[in-house]
């Protein structure tokens, strides 16, 4: 759902002719449907830090967005460079675990370095399909809260999948205070 959240940007903003910056900080990911113009991969072999360190999934994919965030200076640069060239956006898609970014002290550097910089929105999205069971709804409702509260950000829930399962329960239970 987030890959194709970011695919479905850039490809709006690639139609617009409004200039954009897409930096990936998944190392985990595989293949993204979109070029990214910092890939976090190019900086950081996620199966090598794996291996160096042995850890598993989501230790690896933390270890990377440690290594990451101590040259992130680097990507506010890139990005400064940029807007000389009416740069309107920079969209970051981060690992799809939202404790290894949220809750680490990479994912705040990287946050607070954005936030100190440049107007920033956080868009959390959330799997509508799993949603559909209230417990799960107001879990992923709380990760929202936590975020928006962490971050002192401007924070978007975005349901993705409503083709699959309408989000309209949703707006009803977001609606309903009791």
């Amino acid at each position: 759902g987030k890959t194709t959240l970011m695919q479905r940007l850039h490809a709006h903003l690639h139609e617009q002719r409004s200039p954009y910056y897409l930096i990936n900080l998944d190392p985990a990911v595989l293949d993204t449907p979109f070029g990214a113009n910092i890939d976090i991969k190019d900086t950081v072999n996620y199966h090598e830090v794996m291996k160096q360190y042995q850890l598993g999934p989501n230790g690896g994919i933390l270890t990377a967005l440690n290594l990451f965030a101590t040259r992130f200076e680097q990507v506010l640069n890139l990005i400064d460079k940029r807007k000389e060239e009416n740069l309107k956006y920079a969209l970051f898609d981060t690992p799809g675990q939202i404790e290894i970014f949220t809750w680490s002290a990479s994912g705040q550097i990287i946050t607070e370095s954005l936030a100190s910089s440049y107007p920033t929105v956080i868009v959390y999205v959330v799997d509508t399909v799993r949603c559909t069971n209230a417990v799960t709804f107001m879990s992923n409702m709380l990760y929202a809260c936590s975020m928006l509260y962490k971050t002192n950000l401007p924070l978007v829930v975005v349901f993705n999948k409503a083709d699959v399962a309408p989000a309209d329960f949703a707006m009803e239970w977001m609606d309903d205070f009791e």
